[in-house]
């Protein structure tokens, strides 16, 4: 194994040619110093999503590592899975209940979400103004195989586009809206009442720049977007599936296996991700999830975000 770097005792193991890398060394509930901190902030920025193991982390040492490296998120609504009194951390196990909110069985509910190949690919809270800017994931409990998490690395999928497509697609925005992919139950759908009633959109700018390093983002997803200003219906969907085929090539991607202990931390300006839809049924996946606040994404004419509805700047 190749070590990136090696900083107070920290190695930087690249897992994947553009994307991942695994860090050992450091007990991630310890009292980190400054330079520990500065060194898995490199990796991340450098790698895009890192990767520890064999952690012994609870809710306070997750909350706790996490405020290292900025201003949590706190959800106005999580559910019932969620530690009631650790109000930073959601427990992904929430998700299992939400097609149940609608009348619907959870597998039916994914079903209806992602009814394309490309559909599930996303970054966190990409519908708002200011979507997070990194999420730290901790395995808790996973099924014996199945349950991998794949992300990519949507610098290096712009920086792969040829020079005329970089020039053309650096002037565009486009809308991001909660639930735009979703496809309704035949006649009354209280999913479809749900988004109707909690609209969530933003228009983005289609390349960003990232705030830290200065690159360039091709800032797509499967999710959330679906529209690009000023383009029509079939024009737009036309450019985004060539633009999404072009972030998820295999090159640009790492797929993670989960253990019990383990974390991943990662940029969510500057990747996407898959979660999985192989998980093994009669066997629990438990993972808990902190995000970072975000700043709004800056096109490369210097332009920023704007909300359209149900999104603010700092306002969950």
């Amino acid at each position: 194994m190749t070590t990136d770097r090696t900083t107070a005792g920290i190695e930087v193991n690249p897992v994947a040619g553009h994307i991942g890398a695994e860090i050992t060394g450091v007990d991630l509930a310890g009292d980190l110093d400054d330079a520990q901190v500065a060194a898995i902030k490199a990796a991340v920025l450098r790698w895009k999503v890192v990767f520890f193991r064999g952690q012994e982390l609870d809710h306070s040492g997750h909350v706790a590592f996490a405020r290292r490296f900025g201003e949590l998120v706190v959800l106005g609504r999580r559910g019932k899975a969620s530690p009631p009194d650790v109000p930073e951390i959601e427990t992904t196990a929430d998700r299992l209940e939400l097609g149940g909110r609608f009348g619907m069985e959870h597998d039916e509910w994914l079903r209806r979400r992602r009814h394309t190949l490309l559909r599930g690919w996303h970054c966190d809270h990409g519908a708002r103004v200011d979507p997070p800017a990194a999420t730290i994931l901790r395995a808790e409990t996973v099924p014996p195989y199945g349950g991998d998490t794949t992300w990519s690395n949507l610098a290096a999928a712009y920086a792969g586009l040829s020079a005329p497509v970089r020039e053309f697609v650096d002037g565009l925005r486009a809308e991001h809206r909660l639930g735009v992919g979703y496809q309704p139950r035949p006649g009354d759908d209280a999913y479809v009442r749900h988004l109707l009633d909690h609209q969530v959109a933003s228009v983005h700018p289609l390349v960003r720049v990232h705030p830290e390093t200065g690159e360039r983002v091709l800032f797509v997803n499967g999710y959330y977007l679906e529209q690009i200003t000023d383009v029509s219906r079939a024009e737009s969907r036309a450019i985004l599936d060539m633009l999404l085929e072009q972030a998820v090539r295999p090159e640009y991607t790492v797929r993670f296996r989960w253990e019990p202990g383990s974390v991943a931390f990662w940029d969510n300006r500057a990747t996407i991700h898959l979660a999985p839809s192989d998980n093994v049924v009669g066997f629990p996946r438990i993972m808990h999830r902190v995000m970072l606040a975000g700043d709004v994404p800056v096109g490369v004419d210097g332009k920023p975000s704007e909300p359209i509805v149900g999104t603010q700047p700092g306002r969950w």
